[in-house]
């Protein structure tokens, strides 16, 4: 099957050409009702935005296929994408794909020199796969409704000097709550959450009971991620909720109780046993270790054989 090549939007008004809606009222942000846009059928959608897009999407009569699993959205769903991003869909029917909900779109020179053009990159959920969306309840629905409500007002309003600011401490305001219930989803998917880090444990005790480490090095978060078929970022969110420690923070955890077994049970070198976790230069071990323990190898094989 040939690859579909992605189309790209340079703006917001040739996206809106492209799915045969009315002009933006304003080029740089837009609020679309996805009741309006129709999607031809078809199997697979490729596309890149040179903005961020921020849509609510319910009552779709389609799966979007994402590898080998099939991921049915009937509840209210939240997708989050920053731009440059490439969304890549397939869908399981040949049927006229319909939905409800919104989608914001929101240029990046709408935000310059403000505040949030910089903090909006803070926000995680931006590189979130498809798979990891935000699934909001009822009432959660509401909330953030209301926000987007009060951003069609304002974007439907006759521009003055004060719009732009009202939009952004709206959009501000979106993206808190959409933090928040992003929190919440860590907490009560917990059995799912829970699993995932099971495995990132057993990945981890693989790569420290074997060679893989002294021939490879350390991995890294984006190959552990890949591993456990997630995003780097959604790997590291969860397991901040879940343990307080990010996804680096675990494999320098289990990096250092590596080496402290190895030091306190066996009589290799710390340079041999740096070179077995996978250290080019044994002195970048060595400061690795006395950052997360406040003492040298040679200091914590020191205290752990002397007699008290």
């Amino acid at each position: 099957m040939a690859t579909v090549q992605p189309h790209r939007f340079k703006t917001i008004s040739e996206f809106h050409q492209y799915r045969h809606l009315p002009k933006p009222e304003h080029p740089l942000i837009s609020v679309i009702d996805l009741e309006t846009v129709k999607h031809s059928p078809g199997k697979e959608i490729n596309m890149i935005k040179d903005f961020y897009s921020i849509s609510l999407k319910k009552n779709m009569n389609y799966k979007v296929k994402y590898g080998q699993q099939s991921y049915d959205f009937d509840e209210g769903v939240m997708f989050f994408m920053s731009p440059g991003q490439l969304l890549k869909l397939e869908f399981e029917t040949d049927a006229l794909i319909n939905q409800s909900g919104w989608m914001l779109l929101v240029h990046p020179d709408f935000l310059w020199n403000t505040p949030l053009a910089k903090a909006i990159k803070q926000y995680e959920f931006f590189s979130y796969s498809v798979y990891e969306a935000l699934f909001i309840s009822d009432k959660e629905e509401g909330i953030l409704n209301s926000i987007v409500q009060n951003i069609t007002q304002e974007y439907h309003s006759n521009i003055d000097a004060f719009s732009q600011d009202i939009i952004i401490r709206q959009i501000e305001l979106l993206l808190s709550y959409s933090e928040r219930f992003y929190h919440r989803q860590f907490l009560t998917r917990k059995k799912a959450n829970h699993q995932l880090l099971d495995r990132l444990e057993d990945i981890l005790a693989n790569y420290f009971k074997s060679d893989i480490l002294a021939k490879q090095g350390l991995p890294t978060v984006a190959q552990i991620a890949e591993e456990l078929n997630v995003s780097s970022n959604y790997l590291g969110s969860s397991l901040k909720v879940l343990t307080g420690l990010n996804a680096q923070q675990h494999i320098h955890q289990k990096l250092i109780e590596t080496a402290k077994e190895k030091l306190s049970t066996t009589s290799l070198s710390v340079s041999e046993i740096a070179y077995d976790l996978g250290f080019e230069h044994p002195q970048s071990f060595s400061k690795l270790f006395k950052n997360k323990t406040s003492v040298s190898p040679l200091e914590f094989r020191a205290s752990f054989n002397s007699p008290n």
